[in-house]
């Protein structure tokens, strides 16, 4: 039961984070946003303690919202979007939500024949 709660209200987060951010707007930042969003899979998959065994989604918002917090704290306001921004938090914001659809089932490894599968 409790599985099945936490990751609707990751899917509700990450829904609620991927309209703020939109999608890139400029062309040239595809690439960078899939830099990023190899790095996040890989700190995801990498560092966090049986990660296979958690969805994806839950993976994903909790990462968000600790860059939103850390954010929050080095700066004193809370983050938002700018319009077409290139920023490094809002390239990493919108590389998670591009992992979030990507990865809708399933984990961070699936169809990532590249990464080690977790035991």
């Amino acid at each position: 039961m409790w599985t099945g709660w936490f990751e609707s209200r990751a899917w509700e987060f990450l829904e609620a984070l991927a309209d703020q951010v939109g999608r890139p707007a400029v062309p040239g930042l595809t690439a960078e946003v899939d830099q990023h969003a190899a790095a996040v899979r890989d700190i995801l998959v990498l560092g966090v303690e049986a990660s296979a065994t958690v969805a994806a989604a839950v993976l994903l918002a909790s990462y968000a919202r600790g860059l939103l917090d850390q954010v929050r704290e080095e700066t004193g306001r809370p983050w938002a979007p700018v319009p077409g921004g290139t920023g490094w938090v809002q390239l990493r914001l919108l590389a998670v939500c591009q992992l979030a659809r990507a990865h809708r089932v399933g984990s961070l490894t699936d169809g990532q024949p590249d990464l080690p599968s977790p035991a």
